[in-house]
């Protein structure tokens, strides 16, 4: 009996402090990378905002080659679209909602599987002496008490594959294509 006390005790003290504490963590989060490419920001654009050419370099589709990928619209206009479903992936898909030729790419990444959320996905291309530096952002809002805590520890679960990423996309942009 003592011991299912002390168990029962245990658990409500980590439920008040799981609970709680969400009351006083941030309500958005954001994670970057940014790395310089010895490549013209056209090529860099291309590469980014053309997702026939994005699925080339992109971290997870090396991760889930297996997956299955659907492009649709207008290469490199808003409303362009990629959607995946594969079994690491999961299940989601990148929409360009703006564009500034050779700038900025701006997309809404919606993950559907394992579990919903909504992300503002920004790219952002400026030159940097002989190159470009490229900056990679995501940013979205942590509703819930489960995603809060998630929202601590996204740039720890996803910077790696941001870094990644930009490596892989700086060799293509490099080699000019």
């Amino acid at each position: 009996m003592k011991f299912l006390k002390i168990l029962l005790g245990i658990i409500a003290v980590l439920a008040i402090i799981i609970i709680g504490g969400s009351f006083f963590l941030p309500k958005s989060y954001s994670v970057n990378r940014t790395i310089t490419i010895l490549a013209p920001d056209s090529v860099i654009y291309k590469n980014i905002a053309d997702y026939n050419e994005f699925y080339k370099w992109n971290a997870w589709s090396k991760m889930d080659p297996q997956a299955k990928i659907t492009i649709t619209g207008t290469t490199a206009q808003p409303g362009h679209l990629y959607q995946w479903n594969g079994k690491k992936s999961g299940a989601g898909q990148m929409l360009i909602n703006k564009v500034e030729i050779n700038k900025m790419v701006d997309m809404e990444l919606k993950f559907i599987k394992p579990m919903e959320s909504i992300a503002d996905t920004r790219f952002d291309i400026e030159k940097a002496g002989n190159g470009s530096k490229v900056t990679w952002t995501m940013s979205g809002e942590s509703k819930g008490i489960i995603n809060k805590w998630f929202g601590l520890f996204m740039d720890q679960m996803i910077g790696k594959d941001f870094e990644d990423g930009l490596k892989y996309l700086k060799e293509k942009s490099e080699k000019g294509v």
